[in-house]
């Protein structure tokens, strides 16, 4: 099976690429902007035609698209989240290849969902942000291709190569410098809200099934499980041996729950950061994962502290 990878320098990307390279049935083909893809293609801005020749004279018969952008303005978003995927869907009914495509999605396409709920792949999108809007109009443009697409709608992915200006990685970038310094203590804001973390390794799992499944339409990929980040905070200190005391700037007085140690009273060795979740999603996100189980035969391997040591483990490398 030849699979065409788009996005392979990415995040998702990275893991996607090491596991495809391990099915020794799959013939693997990167395209992207980086100097280090097999062939170099802007999708924001090549043409559907450009990609559609270059698809025909290498025939993938899958379409892997973990490109895009997290982070700037709502023009460059759409630019790379929204325009991008219309020139992946254009190039792939104009080729001949036929090939399957599998488009990375997010949970944020969702936007805030009631507390205690588990949001299905049935739940009407109602993004609370840019990003989350210029996620589900591309998914949109992948379902009204008339395709064989599936979209893997991806919660919050953790783990080893978390980007450091996510809220998981300036969790750890702060507990570094705190421990680096001797702060016996780091105040923390933006702890409240619960997400559904899954491992990026798990990700590239449910990438591989759904490359080979006949599934089609919208696949959550998630734990299954929201977890408070002040708890993912306090997993993060026992992993990282800090022994000082986390206090939550916009929560309860007092030290975070199960933190080991005591705070100093010298207010000029606290560390305020300021921690928002920038994913418009509000205080709770869970996924249904039924989906997945039943369709791409996936479920969830690595646990959170797993995820969390890894992401630390590069944290505490870093000078």
């Amino acid at each position: 099976m030849r699979v065409l990878l788009l996005g392979a320098n990415g995040y998702i990307g990275r893991f996607v690429a090491d596991r495809l390279l391990a099915d020794p049935a799959v013939q693997l083909t990167a395209l992207g902007r980086g100097d280090d893809a097999d062939v170099r293609f802007d999708l924001a801005t090549g043409s559907p035609g450009a990609l559609t020749r270059f698809l025909d004279a290498v025939h993938p018969g899958v379409v892997v698209n973990c490109a895009g952008a997290t982070r700037g303005g709502a023009r460059e978003l759409t630019r790379h989240n929204t325009v991008a995927v219309a020139t992946v869907c254009e190039a792939l009914r104009r080729s001949g290849c036929g090939a399957r495509l599998v488009q990375i999605g997010c949970g944020s396409e969702y936007g805030p969902s009631q507390p205690g709920s588990s949001t299905a792949e049935d739940a009407v999108p109602r993004p609370g942000g840019p990003y989350g809007v210029s996620k589900l109009a591309a998914t949109e443009l992948v379902l009204g291709s008339g395709l064989d697409a599936v979209v893997l709608r991806v919660f919050s992915p953790a783990g080893p190569g978390t980007p450091a200006g996510s809220p998981l990685g300036r969790l750890a970038e702060a507990m570094r410098r705190a421990m680096q310094s001797g702060d016996g203590e780091l105040r923390l804001g933006g702890l409240g809200v619960q997400r559904d973390f899954i491992d990026v390794r798990d990700v590239a799992r449910a990438v591989h099934a759904a490359s080979l499944s006949a599934a089609q339409g919208v696949v959550n990929i998630g734990s299954g499980r929201a977890v408070r980040l002040r708890d993912a905070a306090a997993v993060l200190a026992r992993v990282a041996g800090y022994g000082g005391a986390l206090h939550e700037l916009d929560g309860p007085p007092g030290p975070l729950r199960g933190t080991i140690g005591h705070p100093r009273t010298d207010p000029d060795h606290a560390a305020q950061v300021a921690y928002p979740y920038p994913d418009g999603c509000g205080s709770w996100q869970q996924a249904d994962v039924r989906t997945a189980r039943d369709r791409l035969g996936w479920r969830p391997r690595i646990h959170l502290e797993e995820s969390l040591a890894d992401i630390w483990m590069e944290a505490a490398c870093r000078i």
